[in-house]
């Protein structure tokens, strides 16, 4: 049985994997993980949580930071992952030739 956080990070997994088009897509990968390119790595970066005037949560979100890594600089996997519900453009920079594009997703 899974709890809800993890009921909606797998739910964003598939969601990337389909935007994607392929499973080249990471949790919070080991250093020491191989990467195919192109290929999303994501990670837990906060939390919005919404409360009540008694302080309780009644509704919450977690944030994530998700990198897009590709060799093309103007892939369409960028316009999707921009018009992803709840997702900022963050910054783009390149190494060695990979360009990395980072989004901030709410899910």
């Amino acid at each position: 049985m899974f709890t809800i956080s993890q009921a909606r990070r797998l739910e964003l997994q598939a969601k990337l994997e389909e935007i994607l088009g392929s499973p080249e897509v990471n949790f919070q990968p080991p250093p020491d993980a191989v990467m195919t390119y192109p290929c999303i790595v994501y990670e837990r970066d906060d939390t919005y949580v919404a409360a009540a005037n008694n302080n309780a949560a009644y509704a919450w979100k977690q944030r994530y930071s998700v990198t897009y890594m590709d060799y093309d600089p103007d892939s369409d996997v960028i316009d999707k992952l921009i018009e992803f519900p709840l997702s900022k453009f963050n910054r783009h920079f390149a190494t060695s030739g990979l360009n990395h594009d980072v989004f901030v997703i709410y899910h």
